[in-house]
C-alpha cells in the first residue's frame, strides 16, 4: 500500500482498538492515536501491510520512554500472534513511526 487510504486507516484503527481492548492503557492508546494521525499526515508513502504498521505503532508508543525490549506484559510470540506480524516487522515499522513522533 502506497498511501494511507480510508480503508488502511480504518483497518489500522481496528487493530489498535483490538490490542487496547485486550491490554487497556489509556495513555498509550492516546499516543497510538496520535501516531496514526502523524502517519496519515506524513508526506512519505507507507508501504507494507496494515498489520505491520499497527504493530509498529504499538511497539513505538510502548517503548517510547522505555528500553525497546518488547511489549510490557506480553511475550514476543504473544504479540506476534495478536498482531499477525513478526517482531522484526514490528520493530522496523516502529523505527519509522518514531521518526514522526513527538509527544
Amino acid at each position: 500500500m502506497d498511501v494511507i487510504s480510508p480503508e488502511f486507516e480504518a483497518d489500522c484503527r481496528n487493530l489498535l482498538n483490538r490490542f487496547f481492548s485486550a491490554h487497556p492503557d489509556s495513555t498509550m492508546q492516546k499516543r497510538a492515536d496520535k501516531a496514526l494521525r502523524l502517519l496519515r499526515a506524513s508526506e512519505k508513502p507507507l508501504k507494507g501491510k496494515v498489520e505491520g504498521w499497527a504493530a509498529g505503532i504499538i511497539y513505538a508508543v510502548v517503548t517510547y520512554d522505555r528500553p525497546p525490549v518488547g511489549v510490557p506484559g506480553l511475550l514476543n510470540r504473544e504479540f506476534e500472534a495478536l498482531m499477525g506480524v513478526s517482531m522484526g516487522t514490528a520493530r522496523y515499522r516502529a523505527a519509522r513511526v518514531r521518526e514522526l513522533m513527538v509527544f
